[in-house]
């Protein structure tokens, strides 16, 4: 049982608990698990974005300016359609999927991107390190802990209130 909930939430049901979750205090309860599962949801397209973009940005010799936006066009991408293939699979038409996509993703993939590239802008190299530099490595690998670590709360929030993530849940199943 959850401190401070009247809700016992086991195994699969504590995923489901961020739906029922409006509170006599107007706010919704969602346990940090489901809101580390969202966050690592949206930190899975996240990162397939970034590193593409970085090694396409690379690999055609831009500058950083031009590759960073190519990273985060692409982590918008593939974290969209990590969702779209999970609600376009449960049998939802396209123009629904890519509503519930956006709803369920662009607010988390938005605050992963600016924890993520600010990190990244602001590490002492970072922006000038190659593909092949360790230091590009540890910092991309630093950066999306940030974001994780950023996004998490964020995402909490959002499902508590029925926003976010907890638009596409009922399609997860």
């Amino acid at each position: 049982m959850e401190h401070g909930t009247h809700r016992t939430d086991h195994g699969h049901d504590a995923h489901q608990g961020h739906h029922a979750g409006h509170g006599p205090h107007g706010g919704g309860r969602t346990s940090w698990a489901t809101a580390a599962q969202a966050t690592l949801h949206c930190l899975t397209g996240c990162a397939i974005g970034e590193v593409l973009g970085m090694v396409i940005g690379t690999a055609l010799g831009w500058g950083n300016a031009p590759t960073m936006v190519l990273a985060i066009v692409l982590a918008f991408f593939f974290g969209y359609a990590l969702t779209l293939r999970g609600v376009v699979g449960a049998g939802v038409d396209l123009r629904t999927a890519v509503r519930v996509a956006l709803a369920a993703d662009t607010v988390s993939i938005a605050v992963m991107e600016l924890i993520d590239n600010g990190v990244i802008a602001l590490w002492p190299g970072a922006m000038d390190a190659h593909l092949s530099d360790l230091t590009f490595w540890v910092t991309l690998a630093v950066a999306l802990v940030a974001a994780f670590v950023v996004t998490t709360p964020v995402n909490r929030w959002m499902i508590g209130r029925g926003k976010g993530h907890a638009v596409a849940h009922p399609y997860h199943h």
